[in-house]
């Protein structure tokens, strides 16, 4: 089994893979790489369709979510990556958890306002 390192043409992320599933990504995609970040968020747009502007053809979503992903200057796919490596860490200890303590928020404090 062969592993090649393979960049998304939407947000630039890099991962490994077989040849076999980039191939494969390739041709759901109108011949471009695409994470698996952006792939979803390329066939939620294709499945639902945007009301301003409905994309009828899978060529089509991928240009858009590359236009998308264009207009940010830092990788979206990585931001998540870096939200969830930082969650496990709090989780683990090892990092402090900056959650105040529920004395400061009061009895009627919500959920949301705790896990800020």
């Amino acid at each position: 089994m062969e592993i090649e390192i393979v960049k998304c043409e939407c947000c630039g992320l890099k991962e490994d893979c077989t040849l076999e599933y980039i191939n494969g990504v390739r041709a759901n995609f109108e011949g471009k790489w695409l994470c698996g970040l952006c792939s979803e968020a390329v066939r939620d747009e294709v499945m639902r369709g945007n009301k301003k502007k409905p994309y009828g053809s899978m060529e089509e979503a991928v240009k858009a979510h590359m236009s998308f992903c264009g207009k940010f200057g830092s990788n979206p796919a990585v931001r998540v990556a870096d939200a969830m490596r930082q969650m496990l860490r709090r989780r683990s200890g090892d990092l402090p958890s900056h959650q105040p303590s529920s004395k400061k928020l009061g009895r009627s404090a919500t959920i949301s306002q705790r896990c800020i």
